[in-house]
């Protein structure tokens, strides 16, 4: 998916000979991982969470053989059609948080969570790293070098599926609703499944505040990170240095997850979440004063940013979770991750509009105030339940 993703923008923009087609093209992925949450949610709803993570995986693989042809013929319009069910991919790695924990003990359930977060890191920080070598089999095979990312694709999603298929036994989700207490008049429908538009209305306050605080913390991370590089583009920093302050950024939102994990299973998921919200103003901070020549304090900021996002979805989906009951926990937790996917669509789409129009300054400084009230709630809303 990283490898895919990275190199997406570049193929984009060098088959259609616009840069603005190339920012479509991620675009078109962040649409896709939001456009199957529903449907994967309600699938996992109906027949648990093996069916609908195959989906995910298996619509990636599909968007990523797609993808493959749409380089192969040159032709920029299919390809991003393929990024659309390319983000399928993306829709899984989200989902799969949820199923570590169907069947995890409450105290330790955010660690569960925090554990396949943590796995993400492998192939976040690896996958644009395979991005050349991947290009380099394909031109040894007779294929323009832009199919070889997405045929890596097929494979990771193919293997990805195959792991599901054989080793997602027993399914956690069924399996746990066979040991739930609740008596099944407690749901409504099929699989727990609400009407339309009735999912946020049933949510209790904490389940509120849990999805926002991934929305916040999502939103304002894919906004600054995104026009990071832009920024230091214009201090002059080479290729090698941008990347190696968003691989820094990578590394802290996924490497600490555990650690966030533990906090939120010992401090509480609301403390947590605040702390992910004072770790994302202090780094709109610190990157937003930066000068575009200042590559030391913009990688602090984009680490604090990573840390930042990090804590807020670790102890944003427990807190999700663990606040809603099970049988109607895919379809909430399938709700969050369209909101997640359409604030971090926004997110970046606001934040290009702002250093457009304003500077990289102004957009820190906006960053930092959408942060803030995520902070002021989270802290009235631990110490009150401290009452």
């Amino acid at each position: 998916m990283a490898t895919g993703v990275a190199i997406s923008t570049l193929i984009a923009a060098s088959l259609s000979g616009s840069e603005a087609v190339g920012g479509i093209a991620q675009t078109c992925a962040v649409l896709g991982a939001g456009v199957l949450a529903v449907p994967m949610a309600r699938l996992a709803a109906r027949r648990g969470r093996r069916p609908a993570l195959l989906l995910g995986y298996g619509t990636g693989m599909v968007g990523a053989a797609l993808a493959a042809v749409a380089v192969a013929l040159g032709s920029w319009p299919l390809l991003l059609a393929a990024l659309v069910l390319f983000g399928g991919g993306s829709t899984a790695n989200l989902a799969a948080r949820y199923a570590a924990t169907d069947l995890a003990e409450p105290t330790r359930r955010a660690r569960a969570l925090s554990a396949v977060v943590w796995c993400t890191t492998i192939g976040a920080v690896a996958g644009p790293n395979l991005a050349d070598p991947a290009s380099q089999l394909a031109t040894a095979l007779g294929v323009p070098a832009g199919v070889g990312p997405f045929l890596l694709g097929v494979v990771a999603f193919g293997l990805a599926a195959l792991g599901i298929a054989v080793g997602l036994r027993p399914d956690p989700l069924v399996l746990a609703r066979t040991m739930e207490a609740e008596p099944a008049a407690s749901t409504s429908g099929s699989g727990g499944q609400v009407e339309r538009g009735g999912v946020w209305r049933m949510l209790s306050g904490s389940a509120r505040l849990g999805m926002v605080g991934i929305m916040v913390c999502h939103t304002t991370m894919v906004g600054l990170m995104s026009m990071t590089p832009v920024h230091m583009g214009h201090g002059g920093a080479s290729l090698r240095i941008v990347g190696v302050v968003i691989s820094l950024h990578i590394a802290g939102m996924y490497a600490a997850s555990p650690l966030f994990g533990w906090l939120a299973d010992r401090l509480g998921r609301v403390w947590v979440l605040a702390l992910g919200a004072a770790l994302t103003v202090a780094s709109a901070g610190i990157a937003g004063m930066a000068p575009a020549h200042d590559a030391p304090q913009l990688a602090v900021g984009l680490v604090l940013l990573g840390l930042g996002w990090s804590a807020g979805l670790v102890a944003g989906s427990a807190l999700l979770t663990e606040s809603v009951p099970l049988a109607r926990r895919p379809a909430v937790q399938g709700l969050s991750d369209l909101v997640m996917n359409v604030g971090g669509a926004v997110g970046g789409l606001a934040a290009g509009v702002l250093v457009t129009a304003a500077s990289y300054a102004v957009l820190g400084l906006v960053v930092g105030f959408v942060a803030l009230p995520l902070l002021v709630v989270c802290v009235a809303h631990a110490a009150r339940r401290a009452e």
